[in-house]
């Protein structure tokens, strides 16, 4: 094995993702390289750093304005609910009940959506970034990372290999934004991780490219093909571009993602 191989697989092995067979060929490669030695200590001391700081988000003041305000008025008497409105709740929520669990319930990002949408993929990054969170499928091959992702969605994200272009496939995993599972297919780019989280949307038209900072990561945000895409990470806002402009040129081209 050599030190690039065992670079992708590091901070796997640090985190304690790695199957018997591949934590014991980096392991014998870090028992001889100065250079991995010393990088996967540094891997450890950062998380044990990460494990002790208090990340927790707090969600912004407009939304809870926002919630209040959407809130209807309560009467100074409450009257009890009609049998026919009782039952046309029911209904409506045994409708959307049904959606959902048979994965068919797509994310609509509406303008006021966007702020809170993107909160929360801040905070499936940072959860990523803990021990054993990072990927539910650990590979370098899109066409084991891809069909890992049939049957757990009902559309299955483009996985495309970039390493050839700078940006390494890990993996992908499972995640959750809006209450809703949706796909998160991992890559690195040198030392930092870049999450590209991909969800349905009813919409086929193609979203203009949006580019925000939220505590301190970068968000690059586009929809596509029904699709809409979030990459985040802590790598400057022009190489997080260029990884989005690359990844869109390659699905173009990949049809079959």
């Amino acid at each position: 094995m050599t030190c690039e191989e065992a670079n992708i697989l590091i901070h796997a092995l640090a985190d304690g993702e790695l199957d018997a067979g591949h934590a014991s060929e980096v392991e014998a490669h870090v028992a001889s390289c100065p250079h991995c030695t010393a990088e996967l200590a540094a891997i450890r001391e950062m998380t044990e750093a990460l494990a002790r700081a208090d990340l927790g988000f707090k969600a912004p003041p407009q939304l809870r304005r926002r919630i209040e305000d959407a809130l209807p008025a309560l009467p100074a008497v409450a009257a009890p609910p009609s049998r026919r409105s009782v039952l046309k709740g029911f209904a409506m929520g045994s409708v959307v009940s049904a959606l959902a669990a048979t994965g068919l319930v797509a994310i609509v990002i509406s303008k006021d959506d966007q702020q809170r949408i993107e909160a929360e993929i801040v905070s499936a990054h940072l959860r990523s970034l803990q021990a054993g969170h990072l990927t539910d499928v650990l590979s370098t091959d899109q066409h084991t990372v891809k069909p890992w992702f049939n049957g757990r969605l009902d559309v299955a994200p483009p996985v495309i290999d970039l390493t050839a272009l700078g940006f390494t496939l890990i993996g992908g995993r499972l995640d959750y934004v809006d209450a809703r599972p949706i796909g998160a297919v991992v890559y690195r780019r040198r030392q930092h991780i870049i999450n590209l989280f991909v969800a349905q949307t009813s919409s086929t038209e193609r979203r203009t490219t949006r580019m925000d900072t939220i505590q301190g990561f970068n968000i690059r945000s586009w929809s596509e093909r029904g699709l809409n895409f979030w990459a985040i990470s802590d790598i400057g806002a022009d190489e997080l571009n260029e990884f989005g402009e690359k990844f869109e040129t390659a699905m173009r081209v990949n049809k079959e993602g």
